[in-house]
């Protein structure tokens, strides 16, 4: 069994999850980076980046709407390292197409619900069965699992419908979650981040710029997915044990209501 405590990430290749991935690696986690395509070029390049930091580096290729595979790659998971201390739930997808909500697509919505909160909802369901059994074979003993949602939990965006639905989904079962496994000894949070710089908002830059300019966020600046890292290696280091359900807004003020 693996001496390190294990942090499994998803969506794991890029943005956030490349963040996140890199932060609890320096923080003295091993890594288990989940991707739809572990051999891509970006999954490539993070493996040296990780080991520089003295961490080891398992890619796994899932895309986690495919719940079918889920007990094979935890199975696989657990045949490599031996424990898992953290699961991020971070992985997710854009619509097909941005469109308004009354020509929105049934393919594109099924596509976004299955990744963004169905997959992650029974990935969690799969991890925490095996922390539970965990807990009694590995030493100070920690275990934690986070959701990575967002502003759209309780932002209308009307052509990105399917986002906004998954992501308030994906808070209840954050809090569901929570609720269960803290009689497990098993911490759960939601990391809810702004408006962040990664490849899923290059495609609206320009208008959400222009609201970033207009006052839009508090903090008057786009948010970094360094940001949204930053919060998860403090979950994960057990900053805040007391704090089980709570949700950690990485938003700049923009869940300030003020008139």
């Amino acid at each position: 069994m693996n001496s390190k405590p294990v942090a499994i990430i998803t969506g794991a290749s890029r943005g956030i999850g490349r963040a996140i991935s890199l932060a609890l690696a320096s923080g003295g986690f091993d890594i288990v980076a989940i991707a739809r395509t572990p051999d891509s070029e970006c999954m490539l390049a993070l493996q040296p980046e990780i080991e520089g930091l003295g961490a080891r580096f398992f890619p796994v290729g899932l895309d986690v709407a495919h719940t079918d595979r889920h007990d094979e790659v935890i199975s696989s998971i657990l045949e490599h390292y031996g424990r898992i201390d953290i699961l991020v739930n971070n992985a997710g997808v854009a619509p097909i197409e941005r469109n308004d909500i009354l020509d929105m697509d049934e393919e594109s919505y099924d596509r976004v619900l299955n990744v963004n909160l169905r997959g992650p909802v029974f990935l969690a369901r799969r991890v925490a069965r095996e922390m539970i059994w965990m807990k009694e074979k590995v030493n100070d003993y920690h275990p934690s699992i986070m959701f990575v949602t967002s502003f759209l939990t309780y932002t209308s965006f009307t052509h990105a419908a399917e986002v906004c639905v998954s992501k308030a989904g994906l808070s209840m079962a954050a809090h569901v979650f929570a609720d269960r496994l803290s009689e497990e000894g098993i911490n759960v949070y939601e990391i809810r981040p702004g408006l962040i710089e990664t490849e899923l908002t290059t495609r609206g830059k320009y208008k959400f710029d222009k609201l970033v300019a207009e006052g839009l966020i508090p903090q008057k600046r786009w948010g970094t997915p360094e940001d949204v890292a930053k919060a998860v290696a403090s979950l994960a280091r057990g900053d805040w044990a007391y704090s089980s359900g709570t949700i950690f807004e990485v938003s700049g003020g923009m869940n300030i209501r003020s008139i």
